[in-house]
Parts: structure tokens; sequence; C-alpha cells
């Protein structure tokens, strides 16, 4: 059995009429994919990342030191990356008929798209509407959220399957 057909089966184990009757099978793939991703392996990854290997120093690249904060989001970002394509690809929008180099492309643009949004949306949210960050990072992230599925869907995997 290959890792994505066992990730679905399982995920889909959750997915109960009572969930069934409003949200599609589709969108609570996307969404179980997405809390695994940064809900569970980013967190993880950077924990380990920070304490471990950049090990709470800077990072002197030459031109720019970065903090250790910084260089650890640097470097997780790569992977939660790639596997939030995997997943996105192999179990969320598992049927698009596009080319993976393709998906990978749209993908790097729609994830360059949200990073764009959420900069947007906290700057906006916090200097604009003068609401607390913490706040203003959720609201950004409940849009930004909601824009990523819909580019997923429509663009990135276009006419992927339920």
């Amino acid at each position: 059995m290959r890792l994505a057909e066992a990730i679905t089966r399982t995920i889909d184990r959750f997915y109960l009429s009572s969930v069934a009757a409003f949200v599609p099978r589709q969108t609570f793939r996307y969404a179980f994919c997405g809390g695994i991703t940064y809900g569970l392996f980013d967190p993880l990854c950077y924990s380990l990342i920070y304490n471990c290997v950049v090990a709470h120093r800077f990072v002197r690249l030459g031109f720019v030191t970065l903090s250790p904060h910084i260089a650890a989001l640097v470097l997780v970002f790569p992977l939660t990356f790639f596997v939030g394509f995997y997943l996105n690809r192999n179990v969320a929008f598992r049927q698009s008929p596009l080319r993976t180099r393709t998906q990978l492309f749209r993908y790097a643009l729609s994830v360059g798209g949200s990073i764009l949004l959420t900069y947007a949306g906290v700057k906006f949210f916090v200097e604009v509407c003068r609401l607390w960050p913490t706040p203003a990072k959720v609201f950004t992230t409940v849009i930004t959220t909601v824009y990523s599925y819909f580019v997923a869907k429509y663009f990135t995997f276009r006419h992927a399957a339920r």
C-alpha cells in the first residue's frame, strides 16, 4: 500500500456522516492535510531545527545574519512546502490530470500568494483596522486558508475529482 493511500484511508475514517452532510470529502481531506502539515509537522520540525540544528544561535550567511528563530523558519519552509505539496497532490486533489511539474510550479505560486496575503492581511488589520496582532493573525489565517483552498482546487490541481 502506498503512503498516500494509507493517509487517505486514515483521513476517511474521520469523515463521518455528520460531517459529510456539511463538508464535501475533498474539502475535508484538504483541511485534514492542512492540519497535519501546519498543525503537527511544521511546529515539530520548527522545534527540532530551532533547538537542535540552529541551537539558539545566530546564523551568519556572509551578506546577512539570521536570528535563530528566523533561521529555523527558513530551514523549515522547504520541508513544509514539499510535505504540503505531496499531501495536496496525492490525498486532497489526487485526481488532477495536470503534470507534476505544472502542479509544483502552480503550488509555488499559490504559496507565494499566501505569504503575500498573510503579510498584507496582518498589516491591514493591525495598522488600518487597529486590531491587536493576535486576532489580526487569526482573521488573516482564515482568509488565507479559504484563498489557498480555492487556488488549489481551481488552479494548482484543477479538475480534481472528489
